[in-house]
């Protein structure tokens, strides 16, 4: 797919950048099939989009200032980034690129983000944050014998087909029994266990190329798949995040759009739970000093590399700025030199290994833009 999901360590390297010169940008598809095509179907248009958006910010007036060696230095990375034509064939949605005279660095998202660019004195990584770590996007593995279909649910509820690459054209043959005592070109086992252990083959060689798709995703995995499949599908299994939950239906009999909406079903329903049970753990926490739900002292802890997990609304919005002591000051209008303040809480918890979750307003306790809990108590 392509797709470069940033890390512990990426997000830590993003967030301490500093230099006068630091452009961000996002750009979204544009195909003429709608939102919903990947960029590598029109790279065309996603080139244009980021070379106009690196254009405006350089010629706005925070770009005044900007030494003649450094826009040539960031004209001459786009350039190249445009001119790369490997990077710009992919199924993504959505590209992230930051540049400085110092060098650049790109992820490619599934999520479709507003097209936009930054300049200033550090990048701009709230979208990134908030568009790898809201929860609401996931997987669908449909598998019957012979036929296997991977569907990617993204967050802004749209939904596509992700290919397979690298099944054998003759998948559907793992599942057959031979007729000359379990003995072919490959071999199987024999006996009562032979058709056991060909549905784990058959399930082991469609878990390769499902891994080689959404290995490295942190996104949840949902499994359709025929009663005699299900078991030993989840018997080889090494996906961590396969929900437990699955869909009962013989996915034969479902298409795309039906897989689509039981998919979305159970993963709201694992994901309700999950963040039940984050809400009784907070509350008990906070009773004991261990949480809270006010953002100046979530950003103390936050600087002091306290804070284990994190959830903020996604729609949060408030600037200002945060000094190396945790020290929140709001703004009372946005500027070159102010930031989303809970998308720089989020970057610290992230730099000190924390677990930070980009969460509707309604999924916050007692009404909360941001809440969190912590590794000891403040």
């Amino acid at each position: 797919m392509s797709i470069d999901l940033p890390t512990a360590d990426d997000f830590a390297e993003l967030t301490r950048h500093r230099h006068a010169s630091s452009v961000s940008v996002y750009v979204a598809s544009s195909g003429s099939d709608g939102d919903s095509s990947p960029i590598g179907r029109h790279p065309e248009s996603a080139q244009i989009a980021l070379r106009t958006a690196v254009s405006d910010a350089l010629a706005g007036g925070a770009a005044a200032e900007l030494p003649a060696p450094d826009r040539e230095r960031l004209s001459a990375l786009i350039d190249e980034l445009v001119e790369d034509r490997d990077f710009w064939s992919t199924q993504a949605r959505s590209v992230a690129v930051f540049a400085s005279p110092e060098g650049l660095r790109t992820f490619r998202l599934m999520n479709r983000l507003r097209t936009h660019a930054s300049l200033g004195d550090r990048f701009d990584t709230g979208p990134l944050i908030r568009a790898t770590t809201f929860a609401h996007s996931g997987f669908v593995l449909a598998l019957t014998k012979g036929s296997v279909q991977l569907l990617s649910l993204e967050s802004d509820a749209s939904c596509h087909e992700v290919e397979l690459a690298g099944l054998p054209d003759d998948l559907g043959l793992e599942l057959q029994t031979a007729d000359n005592e379990g003995r072919m070109d490959r071999q199987r086992a024999d006996g009562n266990q032979r058709p056991k252990a060909q549905r784990r083959d058959y399930c082991s060689t469609v878990q390769e190329a499902v891994l080689r798709q959404i290995n490295g995703s942190n996104h949840p995995l949902v499994l359709a798949a025929t009663s005699d499949l299900e078991p030993a599908y989840r018997e080889v299994n090494t996906y961590r995040r396969l929900v437990e939950e699955g869909i009962t239906a013989n996915p034969a009999s479902l298409g795309s759009g039906e897989l689509a909406r039981r998919g979305r079903e159970v993963l709201d329903r694992n994901y309700a739970a999950q963040l039940a049970d984050w809400r009784e753990r907070f509350g008990t926490l906070r009773a004991h000093g261990r949480a809270s739900a006010k953002l100046r002292d979530i950003a103390k802890a936050a600087t002091a590399g306290q804070v284990d997990v994190l959830l903020f609304d996604l729609t949060a919005e408030r600037e200002g700025t945060i000094d190396e002591y945790g020290h929140v000051t709001p703004a009372e209008e946005p500027t070159a030199h102010t930031y989303g303040l809970a998308d720089e809480v989020a970057a610290r918890v992230l730099r000190s290994g924390g677990t930070v979750k980009a969460v509707r307003g309604a999924d916050l306790p007692d009404g909360a833009k941001i809440a969190a809990t912590f590794r000891s108590a403040i």
